[in-house]
């Protein structure tokens, strides 16, 4: 029988909890609807050994945590208690697709995420993209991929008096006054004390690098490197779909990334003034990894790897997806929340890492979006517990 339990706040260690995850709390914003794994489309079938890799690198990320929930979600998972669950699969970790589904199965319980009765939401996909760059100026190689900038200030409130807002700002100092950093129109008139990491021969592929988050350039002298995210300037994000789908200049159902580059390319005269109606702009760091870093600090896997809002759904946390993809394939699979974007916000709201890849990833990646569900695997309250 469904359990439905309008909650998220766990009751993990708490003397009174039975066996099992979760307790109602009043007015509650996101629902949580206990199923069982029988529920779950596809669960049998999936290859979870594919799963194993991104979750142990999100399990040693989180033992390093030291905050009392992870990630301070609206979904409360008790970090000490994610921790003991992250030793026990590292030291006796699952080799192949029925030791993974027997440990999930011992270990947790899914829940169906939902809000304000409704468990359906959008999902759309990101992607690793690609450049052509250089480490010198010269020649087509003439725009720049900025570092995190000399003189970028982060400050929150919160660290000063308790009781204010915990919340991150981000800014310069110009007569002793903290103020907003540069935007993305002030940066590209040069207003800006930053480290050059590479220089790229193409605008476009730097923007669409700063929406994708990261990329893998390759060098004039043929090595590769991989560009990923380092920080931003605090301004909002406006997509460049919702920009040229709001002025006309693209239909509704073509603000695909692959539209997208195709009418930047076709109109490079009007291009840089798309780009400076996004005042967002993406700093970047060279990376020497296996994969792009996501925002849990890990690298992203292709096809196990989604972007949360981190505000509901804690970093590290297991999740099974059930959505479409860009040509009607059915994905119903685990993943791994391990990444965060701009524009991935709700309570049901997922950005699926499709892989890495020029144009034949982008075309796949840019296309998705869909409506689904996903739901949470909240770990079973260990044994030791019960009586304390």
């Amino acid at each position: 029988m469904i359990k439905k339990i309008t909650s998220i706040l766990l009751c993990l260690a708490l003397a009174a909890c039975d066996n099992h995850p979760a307790q109602p709390e009043k007015k509650a914003p996101v629902d949580l609807i206990q199923v069982s794994f029988a529920d779950l489309p596809n669960w049998k079938n999936d290859n979870l050994s594919l799963a194993i890799a991104p979750f142990n690198d999100s399990c040693v990320r989180v033992l390093n945590e030291k905050t009392q929930y992870l990630s301070n979600a609206a979904v409360k998972i008790p970090t000490a208690v994610y921790q003991d669950i992250c030793r026990k699969f590292i030291n006796n970790q699952p080799q192949d697709t029925t030791e993974f589904r027997r440990f999930i199965e011992q270990n947790f319980t899914p829940f169906l995420v939902g809000c304000n009765g409704r468990t359906d939401g959008k999902f759309t996909s990101y992607y690793e993209s690609a450049l052509n760059a250089s480490l010198t100026r010269h020649g087509p190689y003439q725009y720049p991929v900025y570092g995190k900038p000399f003189d970028l200030i982060e400050f929150n409130p919160h660290d000063f008096d308790p009781s204010a807002p915990n919340k991150r700002y981000v800014g310069r100092i110009e007569n002793q006054k903290l103020i907003p950093y540069y935007t993305r129109k002030e940066i590209s008139e040069n207003k800006i004390n930053a480290p050059v990491i590479l220089w790229g021969d193409s605008n476009i592929d730097i923007n669409i690098m700063q929406i994708q988050g990261s990329a893998v350039a390759t060098l004039d002298d043929g090595r590769k490197v991989r560009i990923g995210y380092a920080d931003n300037n605090g301004h909002p994000f406006k997509g460049i779909g919702s920009i040229l789908l709001s002025k006309g200049l693209l239909k509704p159902g073509e603000t695909s990334m692959s539209h997208i580059k195709k009418w930047l390319q076709n109109n490079p005269d009007k291009a840089d003034e798309i780009y400076h109606e996004n005042d967002r702009y993406i700093f970047h760091r060279l990376l020497n990894t296996e994969g792009p870093i996501g925002a849990h600090g890990v690298p992203l896997h292709a096809g196990r790897s989604l972007a949360v809002d981190r505000s509901i759904i804690p970093l590290g946390a297991l999740l099974w997806l059930e959505t479409t993809g860009p040509d009607s394939e059915k994905i119903q699979k685990l993943v791994v929340a391990q990444d965060i974007g701009s524009a991935i916000k709700g309570c049901v709201r997922g950005d699926y890492f499709w892989g890495s890849g020029a144009d034949d990833v982008l075309e796949k990646a840019g296309k998705m979006n869909a409506t689904g569900h996903y739901y949470i695997f909240l770990p079973k309250i260990p044994e030791k517990t019960h009586g304390q």
